[in-house]
């Protein structure tokens, strides 16, 4: 997923006139300091602050996984961000919006239950990484770590569903030179956990198009090359094309649509398998485009497993969408990219649409279109199915075993995409 970088402008006012003045435009500027008071140098972040800037977050994430977990507001513990509130605490525009995701997620929580869906524990720990000081602002990235316990409701759900994710926060000093947590935005591309409330935004289309066709040899591991011949199961079409999916219903429970495991002569548990193995720890046979703007990593995950299952390459130009192909060297458009992959997917006859997102089973595809305007932004692999629901993995947020009508809950207004692969 790509996520637009929104910058934020820190707005300082400035004091100024005659000495009879100061004091009603210190009042007036700057209502949170007290008109003529001494501001304290700027401050430095010790390891105690760190120390208490990782503590904070940690009570910042954990209060957002205990309201999935737990009752309504009214049954909860008091909020671990209450206690904090000398040295190192929320800002009040940040705890105001703390409480809105807790009650987002009170309804997020509300609507899993109709649909089946609970959880009976979580458990959510927080690093800190880097952080960096710029006279009154310190920015810290941490990576939260969440595992969610599946209630068995159903009987056979998966045993959990866990995620991890990185989170820039934006801490601010006050006059006396407490530090205020005054943002939190993803640290990489987009946050699609299941605690985040907010609305993704949409992803670009890769952008590194090389001049001359991949050159390559013939095994599965290496780059693929223009002349080679075709391997796939199925023939592709003779152009490109960009053919257009069909939209999946998100009624629950679907139409029956028993898949054949034995017919494509594919081996789906590898995939899954697969996907469990690297859903965070990420293959090193591989690129990561996590981060710096290149669009996230989830289409190239979920292409991988689909070639540790059995797809083969089809080589070819990078950007010929019925080519497909990937390694560490050189990947075409239709491995890594949304879009691409489902022309690619579609042009291939790999795959076929399935009318509703509950038929799908282990080794079929979802995406997301999160605005609906037409153009795909997400994409995960099923990993298992548990009397009608499927689970997915994905990377970007690196997520597993998320169920598709925790997915829904999240995002009931998107446009979803099932394959049958």
């Amino acid at each position: 997923m790509k996520s637009r970088r929104i910058s934020r402008t820190r707005r300082r006012a400035t004091i100024f006139g005659a000495a009879t003045a100061s004091v009603i435009a210190g009042v007036a500027m700057l209502p949170n300091w007290s008109a003529g008071a001494a501001v304290t140098d700027d401050p430095t972040v010790d390891a105690k602050t760190k120390a208490t800037f990782q503590r904070l977050a940690d009570a910042v994430f954990t209060d957002r996984t205990e309201a999935l977990v737990g009752g309504g507001r009214k049954d909860r513990n008091k909020p671990r961000t209450d206690g904090f509130s000398g040295d190192v605490r929320l800002s009040s525009g940040t705890a105001r919006s703390q409480d809105s995701a807790l009650s987002k997620l009170d309804r997020r929580r509300g609507e899993l239950a109709k649909l089946g869906e609970k959880y009976s524990k979580g458990n959510t720990s927080v690093t800190l990484g880097a952080t960096n000081v710029k006279g009154r602002t310190a920015k810290a990235v941490v990576t939260e770590t969440t595992t969610l316990t599946y209630q068995k409701v159903r009987g056979s759900e998966p045993g959990t569903t866990g995620f991890q994710v990185r989170h820039e926060l934006t801490f601010t000093a006050d006059r006396r030179g407490d530090w205020q947590l005054t943002g939190i935005r993803p640290a990489d591309e987009d946050n699609l956990a299941v605690n985040e409330t907010a609305t993704p935004a949409p992803v670009p289309a890769p952008t590194a198009t090389p001049s001359a066709p991949a050159s390559p040899s013939a095994s599965a591991s290496a780059t693929p090359s223009a002349s080679a011949s075709a391997t796939a199961s199925g023939s592709v079409k003779a152009s490109t094309t960009t053919p257009a999916a069909p939209k999946a219903s998100t009624s629950y429970p679907g139409p029956a649509n028993p898949k054949d495991f034995t017919a494509s002569g594919l081996d789906y548990k590898a995939m899954a398998d697969y996907a469990k193995r690297y859903w965070s720890d990420y293959n090193p046979a591989y690129p990561n485009f996590n981060g710096a703007g290149a669009g996230g990593d989830c289409t190239n995950f979920v292409s991988q497993a689909l070639k540790e299952g059995g797809w083969k390459h089809v080589p070819g130009y990078v950007y010929d969408y019925t080519r497909w192909f990937g390694n560490a060297e050189i990947q075409s458009h239709s491995f890594i990219g949304v879009n691409e992959w489902s022309w690619f997917a579609q042009n291939s006859k790999r795959t076929t649409s399935l009318a509703n997102v509950y038929q799908m089973d282990v080794g079929d595809v979802l995406q997301v279109d999160f605005d609906r305007d037409g153009s795909k932004d997400h994409t995960m692999i099923v990993t298992s199915r548990s009397k009608g629901v499927p689970y997915l993995t994905y990377h970007s947020t690196n997520t597993y075993s998320r169920s598709v009508s925790s997915i829904i809950a999240s995002y009931p207004n998107a446009s979803y995409y099932a394959y049958r692969t």
